[in-house]
């Protein structure tokens, strides 16, 4: 039984009962480097460094709570992604991990491409600078006006999701004389997670057309007769947080038995196939997440293996990490306001933030690690509940952590690996601030995304 709730939710994996949680570390000092980014350390007087900037000085310069992101991390595992699958593969970053304008210089300049979901990440990714050609569009309920903004920018692919959109997409596309790229995303009836895959009854979600009854057969039969899309590829996404590829093996199966299908019934090999994202970091020391080389040898296989068993020629494989390259490299800087124990139970520490920056706990039950962040301690550990200062009591930061016993108001603790879908799902819940991003790099640190200020709020109150 996995002790790790899946991030989509409690009822897509095995959860140990309320109350479970590992024995305190050895050392509450120690900093996991599977947890943290590259350039985190501890300096000599124990107060945690991020590209050589103490967190305290960070602290009293930015405020917190704040997202502080290593820049050179960030670029180094776009550079591991790109150089893991080489040439004859396309890695695409999933822009609704995080997304900022910055961001999407740093993905250019690394050479990897750019998926976006809304018309709001698509201008974000032009206004930067992105090329369109390296765009992909995805969603579920794509509107006309986010289809014509794509197909007039040129995107060089767009995900169709529906009958109704690829019909949708070939209209607009038509209207303005050009010829989309498109790859029909189909769900495949495997949702794959931390350890294991369950292959039936996930054909019961929004997003894609399903294999079986035939309903991805039927896309791909009447985008071949559309002239305004090019049907280039199947689009498969299986889960999030996926240690193993057991799950792609099963799904690049059933994808490549639709290629035959393809092949057999309309004489055309597609020449693409994107296996999609969703692949693991570690959250907390028992997660064991695989390199990107490992992944990229993995799935080439899996494909080279599926489609000479079909009697294909191995198409171009696309993969779309978003967590895997930004989740990392980032950690989130809180201050303690107070310390309440609950004799025989546990102490709550509570932090100028919470579920406004960070709703994976209370939405997915996600699992965090923390570290005491402006000091070492010799203290006992203790077991804590870190939680935020909103008004629910389900805003929780981290369920159960150790933490010393002499944790005190005004200490700064660091969330680590909240680089992806925390800042990007932040909210104003009780009016709060929306956190700075700011981007560390040798010896200096710049906000990428400022902070919300309370003439923001002001703004958008138009009553």
């Amino acid at each position: 039984m996995s002790r790790s709730a899946h991030p989509a939710g409690p009822r897509y994996a095995d959860v140990l009962p309320e109350g479970h949680y590992s024995p305190p570390p050895t050392d509450l000092n120690a900093l996991d480097a599977r947890v943290w980014s590259r350039t985190v350390a501890r300096d000599a007087d124990g107060v945690i460094t991020v590209a050589g900037l103490r967190v305290t000085d960070l602290a009293e310069e930015f405020g917190t709570p704040a997202f502080f992101l290593d820049e050179e991390d960030f670029r180094a595992r776009c550079r591991a992604w790109r150089d893991a699958f080489g040439d004859e593969a396309d890695v695409f970053y999933a822009g609704k991990a995080f997304l900022s304008r910055a961001i999407v210089r740093w993905l250019y300049e690394e050479g990897l491409n750019l998926d976006v979901c809304s018309g709001g990440e698509l201008v974000t990714a032009l206004d930067a600078g992105m090329p369109a050609e390296r765009i992909a569009l995805h969603g579920n309920n794509k509107s006309t006006e986010e289809i014509t903004r794509a197909v007039e920018a040129g995107v060089g692919r767009i995900v169709v999701d529906s009958f109704q959109e690829l019909a949708r997409v070939a209209y607009i596309a038509e209207r303005a004389g050009r010829r989309q790229r498109v790859q029909i995303r189909v769900t495949v009836g495997v949702e794959a997670h931390t350890h294991e895959f369950i292959a039936t009854a996930h054909e019961d979600q929004k997003f894609g057309l399903a294999l079986a009854g035939g309903q991805a057969a039927e896309a791909v039969r009447r985008a071949l007769k559309l002239d305004g899309v090019e049907l280039v590829g199947i689009h498969s996404h299986i889960g999030s947080q996926i240690f193993d590829t057991s799950g792609f093996e099963v799904a690049a199966h059933r994808v490549v038995g639709l290629l035959k299908e393809i092949h057999e019934e309309h004489g055309v090999q597609l020449p693409e196939i994107d296996l999609g994202g969703g692949l693991g970091i570690a959250y907390t020391s028992d997660d064991d997440p695989r390199e990107p080389h490992e992944i990229a040898t993995a799935l080439r296989a899996i494909v080279t293996r599926e489609c000479a068993a079909a009697g294909l020629a191995v198409p171009r494989i696309s993969v779309e990490p978003g967590r895997a390259v930004v989740g990392p490299t980032a950690f989130t800087l809180y201050e303690v306001g107070t310390v309440k124990e609950l004799p025989g139970l546990r102490t709550y520490v509570s932090v100028d933030g919470g579920m406004s920056d960070n709703i994976r706990t209370a939405l997915y039950d996600a699992e965090y690690s923390v570290a005491l962040a402006s000091r070492t301690s010799t203290a006992e550990p203790m077991l804590t509940r870190v939680v935020g200062k909103h008004c629910e009591s389900g805003d929780i930061v981290v369920k159960d952590a150790f933490l010393p016993a002499d944790v005190a108001p005004g200490d700064l603790l660091a969330v680590p690996a909240t680089g992806a879908y925390c800042r990007s799902m932040a909210s104003n819940y009780n009016h709060a601030l929306r956190p700075p991003v700011v981007a560390v790099r040798d010896g200096g640190a710049r906000v990428i995304v400022r902070r919300e200020t309370e003439e923001d709020l002001l703004r958008l109150d138009v009553g």
